[in-house]
């Protein structure tokens, strides 16, 4: 049977300080592990974070760039719709022309008739 040594014994206050200080040691350890960890897992939010807002700023200046219709499929359709609008003007006069044309023989048929 082991007796405990009395309180004011040199060595049992030694050893009972050696075992404080390795229950204090292991504690930090833990704590500088979980920190380490903290700040590994901050600095990959941040690169992430950059990475994040690199890619927004790209989709902003493209989304930009399409809402002024800057783009070249744009300008080819923006063109392409000016040379049909162009293109198409003539057509209604030519048909109103056809038409008081045609009027105009149908009177003309229709005054001659005997």
């Amino acid at each position: 049977m082991t007796t405990n040594p009395p309180p004011s014994d040199p060595a049992a206050v030694a050893l009972e300080l050696e075992r404080i200080r390795r229950t204090i040691e292991v504690g930090f350890t833990r704590t500088d592990g979980a920190l380490a960890l903290l700040v590994q897992r901050h600095d990959q939010t941040d690169r992430a974070l950059k990475d994040h807002a690199q890619r927004l700023d790209g989709h902003d200046s493209r989304l930009d760039t399409l809402e002024r219709g800057e783009t070249e499929r744009q300008k080819r359709d923006t063109a392409r719709l000016a040379d049909l609008e162009r293109s198409r003007w003539p057509l209604p006069s030519v048909a109103a022309l056809v038409a008081i044309v045609g009027l105009l023989l149908s009177l003309w048929q229709f005054a001659t008739r005997p």
